[in-house]
């Protein structure tokens, strides 16, 4: 069976050189039905190979309790790119950053306070080796030396960014020897000193990360492998966006520019991301340099595939680069399959409501506690979770503090909106309580965990206590709402739909019918910030603040004749309905 080897500073196949053209597509941001369409693209702009991170977040969602189907299924994945006929790139390491939930690993390890990820911490690789137990099993047969289409594993994943235990990338890579992976194996980290010196493994390839001066680059890689093939593991080509911020773009002209001087220095290049894709449900990750920042739903990532597949000008131009690279016309790469139809299916109203805060016994299972705890303790990875107690009063001149809020917390007495504490603006909020007391509902969203950098252990909901001036708080109950579905919602019809903003949680229900399916797009103007399930799939977060205007809805995710919209808007909306449209808007 065919092995990639390297040979003078070059990678072989079948005893022949092979420079690398890659594509990433993560199969955990594309709905199955449309992975051979963005795979036969990526083939069609000329590339060999693709590229995915895996998910441990998604396979082992709970701990012990594995998922390898739906979105989850990599094998059908990597077996749909072998039939397609490209090579195929892992990168399984525990952690893959990728702008994703907690970088990857799953929220249940959160709940043992004492471990310490990513090092040589015994409980940590406890973990990982059960995880890698189920999984690599299923990778082997894939791998190039079994026949099939894998032909390089990535170690860790720019382990130089984080640390420098180099037992532990040591034992990474002995974690998937031992378990049958006898392809190359690789590392890839950032082009600085620090990075490789931490993150690189003798004897293995080294790899480098970077969107721009790739001389710079490959000459810093040169001054610590002097024999590996150049390879720009993740040529960032776009960028991904955060929620208050701009959307970011790259123009087509400089990333042709740069790619083709990769190639014309025969370095094998792997585009991050040639399709970004969406990150469904709640499984955006954040980042934490200066404050807390957190990722927004679409991974457009302004690459050459759109977030919804469509050919771009950055799809033409890199398309044209590597035609003469090849030296052939474009008219002689793989035909490009039909675009996938889209459809404005115009304004769907919502017909029922639903009070969050009235059906909070009926939509969770309340627990006790002394003093507010993350919703880790309490078994709970994503969503939402409520705090709520008794205030003495009467009380004036007092404030509302929060240590610490993670992410976002909306603030009731009595069922009265008293504002908002975000962890990025965490001021305090003046309270009046009157004499016979109040009750207080603290309504806290996580936003989605840090993926990467030093603050990447971080617990969700409240973290420490609530206090009034100096004063704690005690004595609560606690409503998790991981919100997996709405189906425990009791609606009623919406007789009157106030306009008047009086920011309580509440849930929407509306109905559709869809004569064809096809691709559309949810636009919500007038909507403040929530989450959007379609047929009870969660679609993701969307945010009146920006920059995304529209959520991204697949046509598999519709079904001819009737179709349920459920919405959780968390402020007020303005008209009580969204309309499908046939374009994207991303700010």
């Amino acid at each position: 069976m065919a092995q990639l080897t390297v040979a003078n500073k070059q990678f072989q196949w079948e005893d022949k050189p092979l420079q690398i053209i890659s594509g990433a597509i993560h199969y955990f941001r594309v709905v199955p039905e449309y992975w051979e369409d963005r795979l036969l693209k990526l083939k069609a702009c000329g590339f060999n190979t693709v590229e995915t991170y895996l998910a441990w977040n998604l396979h082992e969602p709970e701990e012990g309790q594995f998922c390898f189907e739906g979105i989850a299924d990599v094998e059908k994945f990597v077996r749909t790119a072998e039939k397609v006929g490209l090579h195929v790139i892992l990168r399984p390491s525990p952690y893959i950053c990728a702008e994703w939930e907690f970088g990857g690993l799953p929220s249940w390890l959160l709940r043992y306070s004492d471990m310490k990820v990513r090092c040589m911490d015994e409980l940590f690789l406890k973990k990982v080796d059960r995880y890698y137990d189920e999984l690599i099993p299923r990778l082997v047969p894939l791998l190039s030396s079994n026949g099939g289409p894998v032909i390089a594993v990535q170690i860790e994943n720019e382990y130089g960014s984080y640390g420098d235990d180099h037992d532990y990338i040591n034992y990474s890579k002995e974690a998937l020897i031992k378990r049958g992976i006898d392809v190359l194996l690789f590392t890839s980290d950032g082009p600085g000193d620090g990075m490789l010196q931490g993150g690189t493994v003798p004897d293995v390839v080294a790899t480098v990360n970077f969107g721009s001066r790739p001389i710079e680059a490959f000459e810093k890689l040169r001054e610590y492998r002097s024999e590996d093939p150049l390879v720009c593991m993740e040529f960032w080509n776009g960028w991904f966006d955060h929620w208050l911020k701009p959307h970011h773009t790259r123009s087509a002209e400089d990333v042709a520019k740069v790619f083709d001087d990769m190639l014309q220095a025969g370095a094998s290049v792997n585009f991050y991301m040639f399709h970004g894709g969406t990150n469904f449900g709640f499984y955006n990750g954040a980042n934490y340099g200066d404050k807390y920042e957190a990722t927004i739903t679409s991974y457009d990532y302004d690459s050459p595939l759109s977030e919804c597949g469509d050919i771009t000008a950055k799809f033409e131009a890199v398309r044209s680069v590597v035609a003469k690279f090849k030296g052939v016309d474009v008219s002689e790469l793989p035909e490009l399959p039909a675009p996938l139809p889209k459809k404005a299916y115009g304004i769907v109203s919502m017909t029922q409501q639903a009070d969050l805060l009235e059906q909070l016994t009926q939509v969770s299972d309340p627990v006790k506690r002394v003093t507010p705890v993350p919703m880790e303790e309490l078994g709970q990875s994503y969503g939402f979770i409520v705090y709520s107690t008794q205030v003495s009063g009467p009380r004036s001149g007092e404030s509302l503090y929060i240590q610490e809020v993670r992410d976002r917390a909306q603030v009731y007495l009595d069922g009265v909106y008293q504002g908002t504490i975000e962890r990025w603006n965490p001021q305090s909020l003046p309270l009046q309580i009157p004499a016979e007391g109040a009750r207080l509902d603290i309504v806290v969203e996580n936003m989605g965990r840090v993926n990467y950098g030093p603050k990447l252990w971080d617990h969700k909901g409240i973290t420490e206590g609530v206090r009034l001036n100096n004063q704690f708080l005690f004595d609560w109950t606690i409503y998790p709402l991981p919100l997996n579905d709405t189906s425990a919602v009791t609606f009623s019809d919406i007789s009157n739909h106030e306009s008047s903003r009086t920011d309580r949680p509440n849930f929407y229900k509306g109905e559709f019918n869809v004569d064809e399916t096809a691709d559309t797009f949810v636009r919500l103007d007038g909507w403040g910030k929530g989450v959007l399930w379609i047929n009870g799939y969660n679609l993701g977060r969307y945010w009146e603040q920006g920059p995304q205007k529209t959520l991204y809805l697949p046509a598999p995710l519709l079904k001819e004749g009737l179709n349920e919209i459920v919405i959780l808007e968390l402020h007020h909306a303005e008209k009580p309905q969204i309309e499908l449209v046939d374009a994207p808007d991303l700010g």
